[in-house]
């Protein structure tokens, strides 16, 4: 009797993922970063994306390819619905195109997600929450029924916490309960580095708030906060935005220039190099916020974190934070005097806040969402 051995070699078809977002394709907010981060840790998962020029050369370089949206963007107002006419149409040839085998529409609701909504035709459609859409939504009606809208036509709903996809159920009318999928967010742990020492004994807080300046924000919060204090703890906003004038307006008003400084927007490398130079980090926002990865930035760096204390940030750092009252600069002021006046405490938790940070690392979400793509 003769026996053949037989091989067999199965390829598995690398998938073609089209997604976007509706801006300069640059690293100016967290959302930016966060999808460079997470289409370049899935090189095995080829990546069309779409935005908006000015390109940043080296941002771009997550993704097998970028496209310049050229539709004119208008916001909501009276032009909307002709904008989204046309931005349809641009990514109906693009669909077309590149027959791609999933889309991933960012934002759950906005302009160039309800495009890939309305010309997916029999492509999967995976949306992924941020955060401002669903504050949008719950402001605006016409919001609201552009998520809908986004929702029924995808397979699946990722969001980063079960706070936010809380609100998205109700939003939707609990319409789509059994779409809604959490994966955190994560940042590329490799690249954090720590001080050599935890800061001992008792004094002052050397304090950082890094983020966009703006009212959800509420870094007035963190500067009002000083005028209250008993202890002169000091403080370096980084960041840029509409608030930035009337911030620097209002430290002058409370005689803190020499314990507030502001400084521009940094790059990551950048402002990564610097974190570990402060004792802790102020957390602001008052309303909503989608994940934080600037959280785990922080506590990535060996920095205890205070916060306000909102539920999808209490649901990331559980007991690895300092809470305080959202919006309310006593509260916080409280907290900052009790941390500086508790040497325990500011040797714990920068141990506590390292071990946080591991649970958020990038290659899981990949690895997650990259399961999620696969399925669909």
């Amino acid at each position: 009797m003769v026996t053949h051995e037989w091989s067999f070699h199965v390829t598995v078809k690398s998938p073609h993922v089209l997604t976007g977002i509706n801006r300069i394709s640059a690293p100016s907010s967290g959302s930016m970063i966060f999808v460079n981060d997470l289409y370049g840790a899935m090189p095995e998962i080829r990546t069309t994306f779409l935005g908006r020029e000015p390109v940043d050369q080296g941002w771009k370089d997550a993704f097998d390819q970028l496209i310049a949206l050229s539709t004119a963007k208008r916001p909501h107002g009276p032009d909307f619905d002709s904008y989204v006419t046309e931005l349809t149409r641009e990514i109906g040839a693009l669909v077309k195109k590149f027959q791609p085998d999933v889309i991933h529409a960012q934002y759950l609701g906005f302009a160039l997600s309800l495009a890939f909504a309305r010309t997916a035709g029999d492509i999967p459609v995976i949306a992924v929450a941020h955060g401002p859409e669903v504050m949008a939504a719950e402001r605006s009606a016409l919001e609201r029924d552009a998520m809908n809208e986004v929702a029924a036509a995808s397979t699946a709903i990722v969001v980063p916490t079960s706070a936010l996809a809380a609100r998205i159920d109700r939003l939707t009318g609990r319409q789509f309960s059994d779409r809604l999928t959490v994966i955190p967010w994560g940042i590329p742990l490799s690249g954090a580095r720590v001080r050599d020492e935890s800061p001992t004994g008792t004094g002052p807080l050397s304090l950082v708030h890094a983020g966009r300046l703006d009212d959800n924000k509420s870094t007035i919060t963190a500067v009002e906060a000083l005028a209250l204090t008993d202890q002169p703890h000091h403080l370096t906003v980084i960041g840029d935005g509409t608030l930035r004038e009337h911030l620097e307006q209002r430290t002058v008003e409370l005689g803190l220039r020499s314990r507030i400084r502001f400084e521009p927007f940094l790059p990551r490398r950048v402002l990564w190099s610097r974190l570990p130079d402060y004792d802790a980090f102020v957390f602001t926002t008052r309303g909503l916020e989608a994940f934080g990865l600037v959280l785990i930035e922080a506590q990535a760096h060996g920095l205890p974190v205070v916060y306000s204390n909102l539920p999808g940030v209490r649901e990331i750092l559980g007991g690895t934070g300092v809470p305080y009252t959202p919006g309310d600069p006593r509260s916080l002021a409280m907290v900052l005097d009790e941390m500086g006046g508790d040497s325990d405490r500011r040797r714990v938790l920068p141990r506590a806040a390292r071990n946080n940070a591991r649970r958020y690392d990038i290659t899981v979400t990949c690895c997650r969402l990259r399961e999620l793509t696969r399925r669909a």
